[in-house]
């Protein structure tokens, strides 16, 4: 049995976890379809899900901002832009994915697998924005918040509930008042194809690297710098 044989075996397991059964199984397959696998299978798969990627990522965003709109009546709309920041970006929609336990669908291209594709945030994030953008053409806007407000509102409400630390603002304060200057962030490389681009960050501290990090864009991988070197400073003292 090849890839998409399986995938499509898969098919009532996955419309289980997310709780839709799609009446067209053409978009949850193209959903679960990285490029890297349609560039090694072309004339097996015609569509990968980068389309549904876009689709998807502007619902979420809608979604999202609805349900703020209605919980939050008195929180100011540059907090309420804050917070479904943090709600719809790459780290929260990986972990959507893993709280659906969908990941392993995903079909990547050889390169990919040997790299450990399906444990890429960016990958697993693509593939949560490609789903709500299948549901959405399948069936609709109330569909997708079905998704959205059911199966991933306790994750949801964890992120609202938990304290969103600003790493970089902690380590600058750190320094300014023990060094009287800030850290220095320096962009080691970049990784990966343009619309799949993870950013490697370095932070050094009076010449010192003390921290390094990742992310799909250089201030997510700046904060991810800075909460290593804070890590190592609270080690070491």
């Amino acid at each position: 049995m090849d890839e998409i044989d399986t995938l499509l075996s898969n098919v009532p397991e996955i419309e289980e976890r997310v709780g839709y059964n799609f009446k067209n199984k053409h978009l949850l397959l193209s959903a679960f379809i990285h490029c890297s696998f349609l560039n090694e299978n072309r004339g097996i798969v015609d569509q990968h899900n980068e389309r549904l990627e876009f689709l998807g990522d502007t619902v979420l965003g809608l979604i999202v901002s609805e349900y703020l709109y209605q919980k939050l009546p008195y929180t100011p709309e540059g907090e309420l832009s804050h917070l479904r920041s943090r709600l719809v970006d790459a780290s929260a929609c990986a972990g959507y994915v893993q709280e659906l336990g969908i990941g392993d669908y995903v079909l990547l291209g050889r390169g990919e697998k040997q790299n450990d594709g399906r444990g890429r945030e960016s990958i697993r994030a693509d593939l949560l924005e490609a789903l709500i953008g299948a549901i959405y053409l399948d069936g609709g806007i109330e569909e997708a918040k079905k998704l959205v407000n059911k199966r991933l509102i306790d994750s949801i409400e964890e992120t609202l509930s938990t304290p969103d630390t600003n790493w970089k603002a902690k380590l600058q304060d750190w320094c300014q008042k023990r060094y009287h200057e800030p850290p220095n962030y320096e962009l080691i490389q970049e990784i990966g194809p343009d619309h799949e681009k993870i950013f490697e960050v370095s932070v050094m501290v009076r010449g010192e690297v003390l921290g390094s990090g990742q992310g799909g864009s250089k201030k997510e991988a700046q904060q991810e710098a800075a909460k290593q070197a804070l890590e190592r400073i609270d080690g070491e003292g």
